[in-house]
């Protein structure tokens, strides 16, 4: 199953140039944040894959919902029935583009601040979204990071009255991938 991910993840970015280095991962990190005077929210995900083209800038992210863990079961539970319907919508994606993609020296360790746009989907809703992060190119390897905010509403997620005062409008998402060079 992760190996026809990482592959449709390797088809979608495109043949391209044989000389083009794709890096990828299939254990990428996010996790989500949402905080009140009720409760904090938080939930990781550490089956994230995710691809880059360092010639094209394409940058695409696949996510199952069903694998972000939450300290509470019951939480899990809501998130996944309740929230994003993971029975109806099991996956979210980003499609998009590192739109500075030649300002970082793939052959040069250093940390490099990167700008990212593209589509996000959740719920089966898509939004164009642009986000700053920061590559660091390290012996090889390339660590991306990034944080941003997302809106329920925009991706049709409600939160009942009843616990209007428990979940936050607006999730800080943190991601942390470690993406190695594809072999050839």
């Amino acid at each position: 199953m992760k190996l026809r991910i990482i592959f449709l993840l390797v088809i979608i970015m495109g043949v391209g140039n044989a000389q083009a280095q794709k890096y990828i991962t299939k254990n990428g990190h996010i996790r989500f944040f949402s905080s009140t005077p009720v409760e904090n929210i938080e939930a990781d995900n550490r089956q994230v894959n995710c691809a880059l083209d360092q010639q094209t800038g394409d940058f695409v992210f696949k996510v199952l919902m069903k694998s972000f863990e939450f300290e509470k079961a019951l939480m899990q539970e809501h998130f996944n029935e309740n929230y994003v319907e993971s029975d109806k919508f099991p996956s979210a994606t980003f499609n998009g583009k590192v739109k500075n993609i030649g300002a970082i020296d793939f052959s040069k360790n250093g940390i490099y601040n990167a700008v990212i746009e593209g589509d996000m989907t959740i719920k089966g809703i898509t939004k164009k979204v642009s986000e700053k992060g920061t590559f660091e190119v390290k012996d090889g390897k390339v660590l991306g990071k990034s944080t941003f905010n997302l809106l329920l509403a925009d991706y049709g997620i409600k939160i009942p009255n009843t616990v209007a005062n428990n979940i936050s409008k607006s999730i800080r998402i943190d991601v942390d991938v470690n993406l190695e060079k594809l072999a050839k």
